[in-house]
């Protein structure tokens, strides 16, 4: 027998409703003027409202415009290249750091944890005069190299992702492939490497998406842009302190998110996958 429900059940149940479909209405709103801003002419979009509808869902000339003069296909060898090398260095050095701070104890263990939730607690933006410095003083500014060095630097997200999977790994695994003559180099690489997958891939799309993303350190650190363009730096191609293109830049940032939409329905499992049920079971 179900239980019997109030009218103060119903109307707390209508609230919530009504509550999820305003905030995704507010969500959207953003998303959907975008869209119809990309379609429209510079006078139609200068004349009508910000969410109505083009009259011409066939107007493609804001995305041919923006392919052609935005630069944007250096930009898309560029970011991905860089994500790509990027997202390997972090994710490898993460995972290795994340299985000695929790499969070996030592004097100092806890010392670098710390240090880590420390650091995520600097905004970054606060050490940009020192990292500067750093990268001026090895002539590392305006270099291709230079720039996939500082954006591969310890993740500690990623660490922190890594290491609660580690967490969830019996030490079994370890103690019964040591036993069979494994060295830890075996141990990591071939038995609990395969097992982080969806912990990798979790950190591969955050870490991936923040330098597809990335517009202040690109713009400051790779400084000809003519010769690094990054997706984001093509995108203010059309802002200027005067005039500004925004039906473009709409129709530009519609081309810049179809690759990782793409990437995000391909993977969406293994970033919604938010813990593992264990390698062992008895």
């Amino acid at each position: 027998m179900g239980v019997e429900r109030t009218p103060k059940d119903y109307f707390l149940k209508f609230l919530k409703h009504l509550s999820l479909i305003i905030t995704s209405f507010a969500c959207l709103l953003p998303l959907i003027s975008c869209v119809f801003a990309a379609f429209k002419t510079k006078e139609e979009f200068g004349l009508t409202s910000k969410v109505a509808p083009p009259e011409n869902w066939l107007h493609l000339d804001n995305f041919i415009n923006f392919w052609n003069d935005s630069g944007i296909g250096q930009g898309f060898i560029t970011s991905i290249g860089v994500m790509l090398v990027t997202i390997l260095i972090s994710v490898m050095l993460g995972s290795m750091l994340a299985y000695v701070l929790d499969r070996f104890k030592f004097r100092g263990n806890a010392l670098i944890r710390n240090a880590f939730t420390l650091a995520s607690l600097i905004p970054g933006l606060a050490m940009q005069v020192t990292i500067y410095k750093m990268m001026s003083n090895l002539n590392l500014v305006d270099s291709l190299v230079g720039y996939v060095i500082m954006m591969a630097g310890t993740d500690v997200i990623s660490i922190y992702i890594l290491l609660q999977y580690f967490e969830n790994l019996p030490t079994a695994l370890d103690e019964s492939a040591i036993i069979e003559g494994c060295t830890y180099y075996g141990v990591f690489f071939r038995i609990l490497m395969p097992l982080l997958r969806p912990a990798m891939v979790t950190c591969m799309i955050l870490k991936g998406v923040g330098i597809y993303n990335e517009y202040y350190n690109a713009n400051l650190y790779l400084q000809n842009k003519q010769k690094y363009k990054t997706v984001s730096t093509a995108l203010y191609t059309y802002l200027g302190p005067t005039k500004s293109q925004y039906e473009i830049i709409c129709a530009g940032v519609l081309i810049c998110t179809l690759p990782i939409l793409i990437i995000f329905i391909l993977f969406q499992k293994q970033i919604y996958n938010g813990m593992t049920n264990g390698a062992v079971k008895g």
